[in-house]
């Protein structure tokens, strides 16, 4: 059990990792593109999941801001002008 469950760990941690990275906007990933952080997470178990998670991630903000409308049909001040 002691040898097994390191490997168990760093195991899911990379599980975590890699679909956190799938998940991540491409824009808001530090320091390195996003693929080359999967190609990271993947090669270099436990250390690459490790640096995605302190050096990679994006950071939260304070609040997410809702995307502008795409059309104007979607903007409820268009559709109150009308």
């Amino acid at each position: 059990m002691g040898r097994v469950l390191p490997i168990v760990i760093i195991a899911m941690l990379m599980i975590y990792a890699i679909v956190e990275v799938a998940q991540a906007d491409p824009l808001r990933v530090r320091v390195m593109p996003r693929w080359l952080w999967a190609v990271a997470v993947i090669l270099l178990p436990g250390a690459g999941a490790l640096a995605w998670l302190v050096f990679g991630r994006p950071t939260r903000g304070s609040g997410r801001q809702s995307p502008p409308p795409k059309a104007p049909d979607d903007d409820p001040d268009f559709l109150r002008r009308l």
